[in-house]
C-alpha cells in the first residue's frame, strides 16, 4: 500500500514544466520524420514528459533526510548487507536506460538505519541523469555523511542500453563499479566478506 501511495503522489506533475517540455518532444519527433499529429502520436509528447520527470524525480529528493527518518542508536557494529536492490537509471551522454542491481553494506558506528530506507537513498539518485561510477560514489557518500559509520561498501552491476542498442552493441555485457571507506577499503577480510555475501545466493 505505502508503495502505491508512493507511486500514485508521484504522478502530480507541474503543468508548466509538462508544458514545456512536451514542444520540446514534439519538436523531436518532428526532427526525425515523425507527424506529432498522427494519432499514435498525439498524447506522446505529454507521457513522454511525464516519464521524464518521473525517471528523474530524484532531483527533487533529499537522501540525507530520507536517511535522518529513521536514525536510530544501536550498539550493533557488525557489517549491515542490502543486497539485490534494482536500479533503473538513464545515462546523461545519450539519455538512454541502464538497469541493473546495487549491493549496499556498512558497518555501524553507533547508528543503524531503517534497511527500507537505503534502497530508497539508491532510488534518489538513481532517478536522475546519471553515469555508473558517480552514482556509485554518491550513494557511498548519502551514507557516510549521514550515518558516519565506520565503512560503507557500494557495488553496482548494469546493463547499458547505450552499449546494447547502439555503439558497440555488445548484448550481454555488464558494467560493475564499487565505491568503499573504511575497513571495507582498508581490510582485506572485510572486503573479501562482504564481495562474499553479495555472491552468495540467498544470504
Amino acid at each position: 500500500m505505502q508503495d502505491q501511495r508512493h507511486f500514485q503522489e508521484s504522478q502530480h506533475f507541474d503543468e508548466k514544466t509538462i508544458s514545456a517540455l512536451k514542444k520540446h518532444v514534439q519538436g523531436t519527433l518532428e526532427g526525425i520524420g515523425e507527424d506529432p499529429s498522427r494519432e499514435g502520436l498525439l498524447k506522446t509528447p505529454e507521457r513522454v514528459s511525464k516519464a521524464m520527470l518521473f525517471l528523474t524525480q530524484g532531483y527533487e529528493q533529499d537522501a540525507g533526510a530520507i536517511l535522518r527518518s529513521a536514525l536510530f542508536e544501536e550498539t550493533y557494529d557488525e557489517m549491515i548487507v542490502v543486497k539485490d536492490i534494482e536500479i533503473y537509471s538513464m545515462c546523461e551522454h545519450h539519455m538512454v536506460p541502464f538497469f541493473g542491481k546495487a549491493h549496499v553494506a556498512y558497518i555501524p558506528n553507533k547508528h543503524i538505519v531503517g534497511l527500507s530506507k537505503i534502497p530508497r537513498v539508491v532510488d534518489v539518485f538513481a532517478r536522475r541523469l546519471q553515469v555508473q561510477e558517480r552514482l556509485t560514489m554518491q550513494i557511498r557518500d548519502a551514507l557516510v555523511e549521514t550515518l558516519q559509520p565506520q565503512g560503507v561498501a557500494v557495488v553496482i552491476e548494469a546493463t547499458h542500453l547505450c552499449m546494447v542498442m547502439r555503439g558497440v552493441q555488445k548484448q550481454h555485457s555488464v558494467t560493475t563499479t564499487s565505491s568503499m571507506s573504511g575497513p571495507f577499503k582498508e581490510n582485506t577480510h572485510t572486503r573479501a566478506e562482504f564481495m562474499r555475501l553479495i555472491s552468495s545466493p540467498g544470504s
